[in-house]
């Protein structure tokens, strides 16, 4: 957090024991955010249309007939890029969240809540869809405070209704979407097309969805960021006084003061208009430092330049800048963290990267029955009864041939055997591995078995042979 001492007003630092949407009653305080206008918010606008539809074509676009993206936790299957994951590659989504995780820490030391205000979802949603049509219907931060206040009449039930209704079916809209990540959209279709009866459980997941997302913006909105959201609680630890953040020049604008022609009034660019607090859709005040609230969107930039044009001053009293650049001068520079969470990244990524190329489409795991010793088919063999799983993560179905190759030995399986692999299909069964007493030289003998599909090699796997101690 900002050491920033500034001004008579900002040694108060009593606004840090509570946060700004809760009054001194302990009770909800409603933010009315001024609509923003400006460069960056018209920026934040194009980007905010590329993640919309981006968000809701995804789960339309097929690579090969399948779905670029499905995040199936019911039946534990996950595509990305076309390719399945399997719950046997839990690795390598533990190894890709390590590395999420250190990349968000590097991001976010270097430029803060730029995430936050620019690509998140519930930023791009509330700011840039929810909070546009209510300005739409009920008018901007004036006109809607009015609208609360008046008594109940024809114009206000109008209004709140078609916002409401408006919220609703919005809401209905990205459930849907969210669902059809979840479980693809082919079976979202049958479960739109066919009778209510035939997919219960479908329907009720998509009121579920759509009364939270509906709750979300109609009324919890800033709260996510304020009390939800993980990675709001771990600013305090991932920002430095080097990190770029929305800041504002204390240096420059203090001591705050209103525009005289008494030139004996001598006073800083800010003219305490608080045109950046009333944009804040956290209901914050930039001017006091860097705060848990602030989720970098940019209003308040805009806000400010947009006053400081009037007024005939730079712009840029708030902007892009770190607490070093406006106390110390100090430009950005590497620090020892930046390199330490560099190095871990490239570490990580270069593993992940690594045992991606390595994956192979088959997943083989062969165990030996548990609480069977070795049996004796005759005089010369030993058996041992083991439990074989595959796992085919292709698109394909895939004949297959289970061999033993170290040592020399005989599969007898129990009933027909695995013959074939279907598509993203899991298949079991067990068999008798039958060693020749010769080969057996101890009592657990380490034995390699693998897998060919027309004759070529595609899987390997080893296990252990329990035998007699000779």
């Amino acid at each position: 957090m900002s050491d920033t001492k500034h001004s008579d007003a900002s040694h108060d630092e009593s606004f840090r024991d509570h946060i700004s949407t809760i009054d001194e009653h302990g009770k909800r305080a409603w933010v009315y955010a001024k609509k923003p206008k400006g460069k960056l918010y018209n920026a934040r606008t194009l980007v905010s249309i590329g993640f919309l539809i981006i968000f809701f074509a995804l789960p339309w676009i097929s690579i090969n007939g399948h779905p670029f993206m499905l995040l199936n936790v019911i039946e534990r299957k996950f595509v990305l890029l076309g390719v399945a994951f399997f719950p046997q590659d839990f690795f390598l989504f533990v190894l890709a969240m390590l590395t999420f995780v250190v990349f968000i820490a590097l991001f976010t030391a270097l430029f803060g809540r730029i995430w936050c205000g620019w690509a998140c979802p519930q930023t791009v949603f509330m700011e840039m869809v929810f909070r546009k049509i209510e300005y739409l219907i009920e008018g901007d931060m004036m006109q809607q405070k009015l609208l609360d206040k008046r008594e109940w009449d024809n114009d206000k039930i109008l209004r709140k209704v078609t916002k409401h209704v408006v919220f609703f079916l919005l809401a209905f809209i990205i459930s849907n979407t969210f669902l059809q990540y979840i479980i693809g959209v082919d079976e979202w279709k049958k479960i739109v097309t066919d009778g209510f009866g035939s997919h219960v459980g479908g329907l009720i997941a998509i009121l579920v969805f759509t009364g939270v997302f509906y709750g979300v913006y109609a009324r919890f909105r800033e709260q996510v960021c304020i009390v939800v959201c993980p990675y709001g609680r771990l600013q305090g630890v991932l920002l430095d006084p080097n990190t770029v953040v929305v800041g504002y020049d204390y240096n420059r604008g203090e001591p705050r003061g209103k525009i005289s022609k008494d030139d004996e009034v001598k006073h800083g660019d800010c003219i305490d208009c608080h045109q950046c607090v009333n944009v804040c859709p956290t209901g914050i005040d930039i001017r006091n430092g860097t705060q848990l609230e602030c989720v970098n969107c940019t209003a308040c930039i805009d806000a400010c330049n947009d006053i400081m044009v009037k007024i005939k001053k730079p712009e840029g009293l708030i902007r892009y800048t770190s607490e070093n650049a406006i106390k110390k001068g100090i430009k950005f520079k590497v620090t020892p963290r930046i390199i330490g969470y560099s190095a871990i990244l490239f570490v990580l990524l270069t593993s992940l990267i690594t045992l991606l190329a390595m994956r192979s489409d088959i997943e083989t795991t062969v165990l030996r029955t548990p609480g069977l010793l070795y049996q004796k088919p005759d005089a010369t063999h030993i058996s041992n009864v083991y439990n074989v799983q595959l796992v085919n993560k292709t698109f394909k179905d895939i004949p297959i041939e289970l061999k033993v190759v170290e040592p020399v030995g005989e599969i007898k399986w129990v009933g027909e055997g695995i013959t074939n692999l279907e598509q993203q299909g899991i298949s079991g069964g067990e068999f008798f591995l039958i060693l020749p007493k010769s080969a057996i030289t101890k009592t657990k003998t380490k034995v390699k078995f693998e897998v060919y599909s027309n004759g070529k090699k595609i899987d390997d796997t080893e296990t252990s042979f329990l035998g007699p101690n000779n």
